[in-house]
């Protein structure tokens, strides 16, 4: 990792004519890289690969009364909780309606 010696921002890797280079994205600075640098790639995720899918209760999986449904109004829900963030913020509450079968999710 290098940093840009005007601003002090980190360079970043960056083909410019076929010439590797790295970049600063600050102040435009420029310098051809001496070593081989590698891009890092982003992954990007279908819908499908996001889904979380529960067939049948769980242990974890409790029913709880109260809780409305967006989908069909019914006032049962089973819910469980996941921790889907970092471990500083609070866990995502996740219902399942018992009538229509309805999964949503509340953060706290």
């Amino acid at each position: 990792m290098k940093f840009c010696p005007k601003c002090n921002s980190m360079l970043l890797p960056r083909k410019v004519n076929g010439v590797s280079k790295l970049v600063c994205s600050k102040c435009g600075y420029e310098e051809e890289s001496a070593e081989k640098t590698t891009l890092k790639t982003t992954v990007k995720h279908t819908v499908h690969d996001k889904t979380l899918v529960i067939e049948e209760e769980t242990a974890s999986a409790q029913r709880i009364k109260g809780v409305v449904c967006p989908n069909c109004k019914n006032d049962e829900a089973y819910f469980w909780m996941l921790q889907t963030r970092s471990a500083d913020e609070p866990a995502t509450r996740f219902y399942r309606c018992v009538k229509c079968n309805k999964v949503w999710r509340e953060y706290e």
